[in-house]
């Protein structure tokens, strides 16, 4: 069991007066089998109108809205979270989901449906289905080996890229390419996954790294990663970044079949005018090991 105290700043700034059309944020830790919510506080300055929803997908979301135009926005987000994973693999998979394909029962496929990439919109590339392929016979279809074969190949085939920007590549690129950042990583582990048969879905969170060495100079960044639904395990959650399954290091925010319905801020300007537009992320992470807080915790 550990606990963090996560401080988030986001500012943007335009270069002249914009009026923002509604944007929705998410940036509340989930509250699961893995994690529990200690405290929420969320600071929008200029101050807007707050919405606080459950979106479709199960992910706390709040809707900001300015009655006014503005040069510039920032958001605080303070969060204490109690990671209780300490190991992933805590489960015992049922029998028949030990291997490939995983023939799930009628009463979770309906749920499990768009994380299986049914009705999507793009078709899994060739590419993407062969590797997904060659896979599944060097482990003999075995679940668990697939899974974190799959885990330790991405970043042993890969070279990690600093790009803070922009949408993730397509699976098929980051293979092409052999490099990307954590959100193409988890989007090929996603689209690999769901090449053989397995839900999976994209995860945005916080991953704390060795905080023993952490200075007021380190920086976080938002992280991303893969979890797939194993029958007897339920949501399990896989880094191909890091190469390992995510126990108590990791903090989700939010989880989608897409990674846009995962993105910690979306909207618009409401203009047709180029506008440029500056982003600054400021993440601080600290673990909290007080006695006394510790036992508020197992009250």
């Amino acid at each position: 069991m550990s606990l963090y105290r996560i401080t988030h700043t986001t500012h943007y700034r335009y270069t002249q007066l914009v009026t923002l059309k509604p944007h929705v944020l998410r940036l509340c830790p989930r509250s699961d089998g893995a994690q529990w919510l200690q405290s929420f506080e969320l600071t929008v300055s200029p101050q807007p109108a707050l919405g606080y929803f459950l979106d479709a997908l199960g992910n706390t979301c709040t809707k900001v809205t300015f009655d006014s135009s503005i040069d510039g926005w920032k958001i605080v987000a303070l969060s204490d979270v109690c990671t209780i994973r300490d190991n992933p693999f805590d489960y015992i998979s049922e029998s028949w989901a030990t291997h490939l394909p995983v023939d799930y029962p009628e009463s979770v496929m309906g749920s499990l449906s768009p994380y299986l990439g049914r009705n999507r919109e793009i078709a899994i590339a060739p590419s993407v289905i062969t590797f997904a392929q060659s896979l599944w016979q060097e482990v003999s279809g075995h679940v668990g080996y697939f899974l974190m074969q799959l885990t330790q190949r991405i970043p042993e085939m890969c070279a990690y890229q600093q790009r803070l920007e922009g949408d993730p590549y397509l699976p098929s690129t980051t293979l092409e390419k052999k490099s990307g950042t954590c959100r193409d990583y988890a989007v090929l582990f996603v689209a690999v996954c769901r090449a053989v048969g397995l839900a999976a879905r994209f995860v945005s969170g916080y991953q704390t790294g060795d905080l023993e060495t952490t200075t007021e100079t380190t920086i976080h960044d938002l992280h991303a990663w893969a979890e797939v639904y194993i029958p007897g395990g339920g949501w399990r959650g896989f880094d191909p970044t890091l190469g390992l399954a995510v126990g108590s290091e990791h903090i989700a925010i939010a989880a989608a079949p897409h990674y846009k319905q995962a993105a910690p801020v979306t909207g618009a300007i409401q203009t047709a005018q180029s506008i440029e537009t500056q982003l600054d992320s400021d993440i601080k992470i600290v673990s909290i090991s007080q006695p006394e807080l510790q036992a508020d915790l197992r009250r």
